[in-house]
């Protein structure tokens, strides 16, 4: 057992049961509502599931509303993408207040600018296959509240029979070594963990040493120094980092004082991870409530 520097316990093997906090809906690029994934969370015997939809709040009241009469208490947060020198990196977001002008200018901009990448990349891919914007946007389930990405893209792919899967188009055109590929503009992973910070919220890196994301991954050196601006955990138990990386991560977790915690990236029929295949103790989820500015939903 290892304390964060908040005096937090937590183990150095994947937790058995607990909370699973890495969950995307149709408010970006999952497949399945907000509803869909709290029964589900419920059906898996979990303590409680976090709603982390890319670079948007939109879904938490349609998740609040359907985590309250089953009970499922509700972790409420957000995945950012950002830079970090050649290093993109996802910042998990976790209970911070959703009205900070912070949080809200870094949204709006990155919503606005995802989607002018969107739309060059299917300009592109148009010259090669036979689809258009009008079929990406037949993909997106809630509309202007949907964070739009290259999973639509994939998904019209899919659509029109040049894929059979969303993995196969994501291997293929839409892989970041394609032709037809541009980089998400994002922020700075400093300004995330500060406006997370601004915001009364609780910053952890996703998936922080998955090699199939990253050629060059997240230094020691970079991690501290988002340390120093108030990062508050890494998400350790993730299918994407291999065995190595968990073991340098869990040391680097345990020297900097920091949380550690488990999410399955769970997008419904989006990806094949399961949710709940990963997990993060109650007691690092009491930490992040206390932390944060907002309070636990669906508690009876």
């Amino acid at each position: 057992m290892t304390l964060s520097r908040n005096a937090v316990a937590w183990h150095d093997e994947p937790p058995r049961t607990g909370w699973d906090l890495h969950c995307h809906t149709a408010f970006s690029d999952g497949t399945e509502t907000p509803a869909t994934m709290v029964r589900r969370a419920v059906d898996a015997g979990l303590e409680g599931v976090a709603i982390t939809d890319h670079d948007t709040s939109s879904g938490w009241v349609p998740a609040e509303r359907a985590a309250r009469p089953e009970g499922l208490p509700l972790l409420r947060g957000t995945e950012v993408t950002a830079q970090f020198g050649r290093v993109s990196v996802h910042m998990l977001a976790y209970q911070y207040d959703p009205g900070s002008a912070h949080i809200r200018r870094m949204f709006a901009k990155t919503r606005e600018e995802r989607l002018v990448r969107a739309k060059e990349m299917v300009r592109r891919l148009s010259r090669d296959y036979p689809i258009n914007w009008e079929l990406v946007l037949g993909q997106i389930r809630e509309g202007g509240l949907t964070t739009v990405g290259r999973p639509h893209i994939a998904d019209a792919l899919v659509g029109v029979g040049a894929y059979r899967t969303r993995s196969e188009a994501f291997a293929g055109a839409v892989s970041a070594r394609s032709p037809y590929y541009i980089p998400t503009p994002s922020p700075s992973a400093l300004e995330v963990v500060e406006a997370v910070r601004e915001a009364g919220g609780v910053s952890v890196i996703a998936h922080p040493a998955d090699p199939s994301r990253n050629r060059v991954l997240l230094s020691d050196d970079q991690i501290a120094a988002l340390v120093e601006d108030g990062l508050d955990g890494l998400e350790v138990w993730h299918r994407g980092n291999p065995e190595d990386q968990r073991l340098r991560l869990l040391d680097l977790a345990r020297r900097q004082g920091l949380l550690v915690t488990g999410g399955s990236d769970w997008h419904g029929a989006g990806k094949p991870n399961r949710l709940g295949e990963n997990l993060t103790e109650s007691c690092v989820v009491d930490e992040i409530v206390r932390r944060g500015s907002i309070g636990l939903v669906g508690v009876r």
